[in-house]
């Protein structure tokens, strides 16, 4: 089963780290996931730019607007994902506790739906 990380991290946590810090957690982060990624457990991971370089996009009733940043302020902000395989959601939790991200916002673990069955089903 496949499964998406969903990395979410308060700044403020971030900021309050002795200097140096984050890039010591951020180097041991990259070489876990090399680790995953050599034994195929790690199907793809990006880390995202800050909030305020997104745009929102939403269209209600004909009409689409188009806002800077995320469309709701949140102290916890989306900031990357990891894509892994995983015999089960037990084993995906496992493995996102393995990051330290937790302990500065928190790690959303969710099933990824299969698409394929999906498309199969609507006949695309």
């Amino acid at each position: 089963m496949k499964f998406l990380l969903m990395i979410y991290t308060d700044q403020a946590l971030l900021d309050a780290l002795p200097e140096g810090e984050y890039d010591r957690l951020m180097k041991d982060c990259i070489e876990k996931a090399d680790a995953l990624r050599e034994r195929g457990v790690l199907l793809d991971s990006q880390q995202l730019e800050v909030p305020s370089t997104a745009r929102s996009i939403r269209a209600r009733n004909g009409s689409t607007h188009v806002f800077d940043g995320p469309f709701a302020e949140a102290k916890e902000v989306f900031a990357g994902f990891n894509l892994i395989e995983a015999p089960d959601i037990e084993a995906a939790v496992d493995i996102a506790h393995s990051f330290p991200w937790s302990r500065f916002g928190s790690i959303e673990v969710r099933p990824v739906r299969d698409f394929n069955a999906v498309r199969e089903r609507v006949g695309a």
